[in-house]
């Protein structure tokens, strides 16, 4: 019997040891057959390597399943293939790679089954971190108005909420380690409260996104990408610092990941500082100082049958709210009023692999403390605690000829409580639910898209005040439902070219502010009137972008089309209470169209050289002709960009200049102004050297480098005539190991 148990486990143990899926293989370029030490990553396992420099890599411990395997190095053109590992299989795929100057693609994951972006039926807009700092962005939001079609409602440097084609607010989604964002979002000078450190990339989805994330996905979704763990038996760390000369301010950050086979972990800590900011006009902006502390960690277990991710981010933001020109000084330490914010976000992301299907689960956990000193620095005036959980469930069934099919189930339980003398939005819980279901149809030419969602979301609310108070805000209890859809196709017309066609639908409720609202703003001096009265807003946007792709050249062109039904608007009154002018929640119809235009020249064999130029536009109306607020001007983008890679000791080198031309905004809405156009002129460099094993990155940039002044339509500080950021030379030093 004994003996008989000794060989039950050797055999279970060799079992084990065998019960394993491998790819094995050799990557060559197709032009001279020279072996290419590229990078060979699974998206959905989270897992990679890197090719040896005889192009020979080995990858193990693949569970069961079809997954896309992504082969990518700069300089070549990315390639993706669909692999079905099963029964323990050794697959070889040796592959051969085409030189190219186009940009290295990377697999989109804010869309549901995880595609290269030329393969992708929803055109995606991503741009990395490092190519926001090196454009000489202050903060991540900041970096992000440079994608076409994007910009920022900002009030001085420390506080920016994204806009998308227009809309913004609540009607934009952020997501952040997988999961919502929430953080008091409707409040205009409500900023992200995410650092860019441990922040890999951005994906942006412009247009309704609802199918895929619910209520307040209307407008688009922001997408932030955490930082990658290290391969398989790897150990890195970095260490960065950047210094600002407007704002006399620097950034530093340190990192370290380390990865064995199964079990990975990463941590992250960054600290940011600056004073308040030169406009170039022979003043500061009082007040736009502010400091940022922020960690991050990372711990994930890959097993044969499931893979697990707890992440956990920490982020202190100390924001100075400026009012008024005041003393001058480069002093970074807070005056009244200033904002002080604790944000925490805690994810767990799993997934079980089965023969020919998965299910993805994933929980996360956000706490947000918001608090506003105004008379005392020890005394929060308001403070709003919001603790939220939401849950995200999909399973990818199997494959049945070149269908892909997944259906969901999402959810939000929400909380809102007040513990300040305050009172912006009453006590409330909010719960959220969404059941949908999505497919995808692959053909050698064309692909198709499609999917159906429906949600509903309560709303509870408390009385706030004394009901003899004018400023009483009654009890709330309602709910709101909503079935969005949408259909896609991506079609590749001829060789290089392609077109994609999207039709969708989606939804916002109503949030707290425009239904409860009973008092004055002090951060928009406005006296704002809920109205409970209120019902969803409902959009539909035709999108149709067309795409021309060969070794000298890329093209793009992005229209688009979007109609609001019941979009909500604050309207000016004639009554005025405690001093301020009163504004008033309503609902109408509503339109905007625009789009988005550009060009990639790479002229071959000057592989080195890019010149790249965009052009966004976008137009928003009332039904009755009136112009939306917050609309952003057109714009014109023009970059010269060089980039040199050389081998040895100076690993890379690259060199820009752009200039911005901002177009008069002349559609204004009746509490706007109309505002100057401008042009801002920048450039930067910035070289790589590989010292043995560390490689030290250094780069130098400037913005604004003309001192132009000028103000931005979006600025919160425009009625104030208080002018935008002056020139401001940047420097970056980057150690990696």
């Amino acid at each position: 019997m004994k003996n008989l148990l000794c060989l039950l486990v050797v055999l279970f143990i060799y079992t084990a040891a065998s019960s394993q899926n491998s790819l094995t293989g050799t990557i060559t370029s197709i032009n001279g057959n020279e072996p290419i030490p590229a990078t060979i990553y699974l998206p959905q396992l989270e897992k990679g390597t890197l090719a040896n420099m005889d192009g020979t890599y080995s990858l193990v411990n693949i569970p069961n399943g079809n997954y896309t395997v992504v082969f990518s190095l700069i300089g070549y053109a990315t390639v993706s293939k669909k692999i079905n590992f099963s029964n323990n299989q050794k697959i070889t795929e040796n592959l051969q790679m085409l030189e190219s100057a186009v940009e290295m693609e990377e697999v989109i994951i804010s869309t549901p089954f995880h595609k290269l972006q030329s393969d992708n039926v929803m055109k995606v807009e991503r741009v990395s971190t490092d190519d926001l700092k090196a454009s000489g962005a202050v903060t991540l939001v900041d970096g992000i108005k440079n994608i076409a079609g994007v910009d920022i409602i900002s009030t001085g440097t420390g506080i920016g909420k994204p806009v998308i084609r227009g809309l913004s607010s609540n009607r934009v989604l952020t997501y952040a380690q997988g999961v919502r964002l929430e953080n008091q979002q409707f409040g205009d000078e409500h900023g992200l409260g995410i650092n860019e450190a441990g922040v890999e990339s951005v994906e942006v989805i412009k247009g309704p996104a609802s199918l895929l994330y619910g209520s307040d996905a209307l407008g688009g979704v922001l997408y932030l990408n955490p930082e990658k763990f290290a391969l398989s038996g790897e150990t890195h760390g970095d260490l960065s610092s950047t210094y600002f000369s407007n704002t006399l301010g620097t950034f530093t950050n340190l990192g370290i990941k380390t990865s064995g086979q199964k079990l990975k972990f990463l941590a992250r800590g960054a600290y940011a500082t600056l004073s308040d900011y030169d406009t170039g006009a022979d003043y500061r902006v009082t007040n736009t100082r502010f400091n940022e502390k922020d960690f991050k960690t990372g711990l994930q277990y890959s097993g044969k049958k499931f893979k697990s991710t707890l992440r956990y981010n920490y982020n202190r933001s100390n924001i100075g709210i400026p009012e008024e020109i005041g003393e001058q000084t480069r002093s970074n330490d807070l005056e009244l009023p200033f904002q002080e914010i604790d944000n925490h976000i805690l994810s767990f992301d799993n997934t079980l692999f089965f023969n020919n299907s998965s299910l993805d689960i994933k929980a996360g956990y956000l706490f947000n403390d918001r608090r506003e000193f105004e008379e005392e620095p020890n005394v929060a005036a308001l403070r709003l605690k919001l603790n939220t959980f939401n849950y995200d469930m999909k399973y990818h069934l199997p494959q049945i000829g070149n269908f892909e099919t997944i259906i969901g189930l999402q959810g939000m339980f929400q909380e809102n409580k007040n513990e300040g003398e305050e009172i912006l939005i009453p006590n409330a819980t909010t719960t959220d639910i969404g059941i949908l279901t999505t497919t995808h149809y692959h053909l050698e030419k064309i692909d198709f898209q499609a999917g159906i969602r429906f949600d509903s979301r309560k709303i509870e609310s408390k009385a706030a005040r004394s009901p003899t108070d004018m400023d009483f805000i009654p009890s709330l209890n309602t709910t709101f439902n909503s079935f969005t859809a949408a259909l896609g196709a991506k079609l590749d017309i001829v060789e290089n070219f392609s077109t994609r066609i999207n039709l969708a639908s989606g939804f916002r409720a109503p949030n707290l502010a425009e239904l409860t609202s009973n008092g004055v703003h002090e951060g928009t001096n406005r006296y704002e009137r809920g109205n409970t009265a209120l019902k969803n807003e409902q959009n539909f946007q035709a999108d149709v972008a067309l795409e021309y792709r060969n070794e000298h050249i890329e093209f793009f062109a992005n229209g688009f089309y979007n109609a609001v039904n019941d979009y909500i608007f604050l309207s000016p009154t004639n009554e005025t209470i405690d001093d301020a002018q009163v504004f008033d929640y309503l609902q109408d119809n509503a339109l905007l169209y625009g789009g988005e235009l550009g060009f990639h020249l790479h002229p071959h064999p000057l592989d080195w050289l890019h010149l790249e130029s965009s052009f966004e536009t976008v137009t928003g109306k009332l039904s009755n002709d009136d112009y939306l607020p917050l609309i952003p001007a057109n714009s014109l983008r023009n970059t010269f960009h060089v980039e040199l890679n050389d081998g040895k000791t100076r690993k890379s080198s690259s060199a820009f200049i752009t200039l911005e031309n901002t177009f008069d905004q002349k559609n204004v809405s009746d509490f706007e102004t109309r505002t100057g156009g401008y042009s801002l002129l920048s450039a930067g460099i910035e070289s790589s050297f590989q010292l043995q094993k560390v490689l030290f990155k250094i780069g130098l940039n400037g913005t604004n480098l003309t001192d132009k002044k000028y103000i931005a339509h979006l600025s919160r500080l425009k009625p104030d005539g208080i002018f935008n950021m002056g020139r401001s030379i940047n420097v970056n030093l980057k150690l990696e190991i």
